[in-house]
């Protein structure tokens, strides 16, 4: 129970990801307020969280869009009694070759995956400095914060901006005891991806992988619970990395070392 007596807010976490932190964080004893723009999806898992004996609460937000996002803040704090844990999950992903991409598509992630992330911690840090009892706001960010994605420069774009606000953000926060922290995913079948995830790229991810796995996201989630709980207490402004050793692998393709004839 190392989220016990905690009151977290969780963007996009109706699926995927977002909903698999929801379940671990009720599962350690937090309340939960979920932000989504899926009702049905959102009152499911509700529900779930409920049968672990906690607060629970939907509360429909388009976390791009300001008056939005501090209306749902003032619910959730509202309802929750307060607000420690901020998780920014919501993210989409759309595929476009740059010199194809429109300017429309461009705004609609750097507006989801990003502008949502000031917009929400915004809000949380403003709640969490006054209650003066500290806090936590985690941004699930991704591999290709740092590494290309052909067809996904928005993404990328966006991800790596995540990166960057969080590291000012936990700058900024750390006299009021409130850390900044990110996770970045690697390979994780989600609602939201699996259509991408075709045998050639599973194929093409695994080989290029150390543990050889596609992720689902209850492997991330135990990552959030670390860095909302006290055991992160000494760590900000940093990324936790969750990829198989989709990073760190450097070796050549086809199983040849260097030295091979």
């Amino acid at each position: 129970m190392k989220l016990l007596h905690r009151c977290a807010v969780i963007t996009g976490g109706a699926s995927g990801i977002g909903e698999a932190i929801a379940v671990a964080f009720a599962e350690e004893g937090a309340d939960v307020a979920i932000l989504d723009i899926d009702e049905a999806k959102g009152a499911a898992v509700v529900k779930n969280l409920e049968a672990f004996g906690r607060k629970a609460y939907f509360i429909c937000c388009d976390v791009g869009e300001s008056a939005q996002v501090r209306s749902a803040f003032a619910e959730a704090d509202r309802q929750l009694g307060g607000i420690d844990i901020l998780v920014n999950n919501a993210g989409i992903i759309r595929l476009s070759r740059i010199v194809d991409m429109s300017e429309q598509e461009w705004d609609l992630i750097l507006r989801t995956n990003l502008k949502s992330v000031f917009l929400c911690s915004q809000q949380a840090a403003q709640r969490m400095i006054e209650q003066g009892r500290g806090g936590r706001i985690i941004c699930i960010s991704s591999i290709h914060a740092v590494l290309s994605e052909p067809k996904a420069g928005h993404y990328t774009a966006s991800k790596g901006g995540m990166e960057a606000f969080a590291r000012t953000l936990a700058s900024e926060l750390a006299p009021y005891n409130i850390t900044v922290n990110c996770i970045r995913p690697g390979a994780v079948s989600t609602a939201l991806n699996a259509h991408l995830y075709t045998p050639a790229v599973k194929q093409a991810t695994l080989a290029r992988m150390a543990i050889k796995a596609i992720a689902v996201p209850e492997w991330i989630a135990p990552g959030a619970v670390f860095l909302a709980s006290d055991d992160s207490r000494f760590m900000t402004g940093q990324q936790l990395t969750l990829d198989g050793g989709y990073i760190m692998d450097g070796s050549l393709p086809l199983g040849v070392t260097l030295g091979n004839e």
